[in-house]
């Protein structure tokens, strides 16, 4: 089975360059407090990265 990452947004968009808005929408985030499980992958990881000051990674 593939390793899966639950990705929390714990932090608020108001106020982010909307690349960074993009990247959140992208990876499934609308609301605070959101968690989305995705596949670990490279494209997902360097989202993550984008964003890491905004979200939170469990891998489960």
């Amino acid at each position: 089975m593939a390793k899966k990452l639950e990705i929390t947004l714990t932090r608020s968009l108001i106020g982010r360059p909307e690349d960074q808005r993009v990247t959140v929408r992208t990876l499934g985030l609308r609301k605070m407090h959101q968690t989305v499980v995705l596949d670990d992958n490279a494209a997902i990881r360097g989202m993550v990265n984008k964003v890491s000051h905004l979200v939170t990674v469990k891998e489960q």
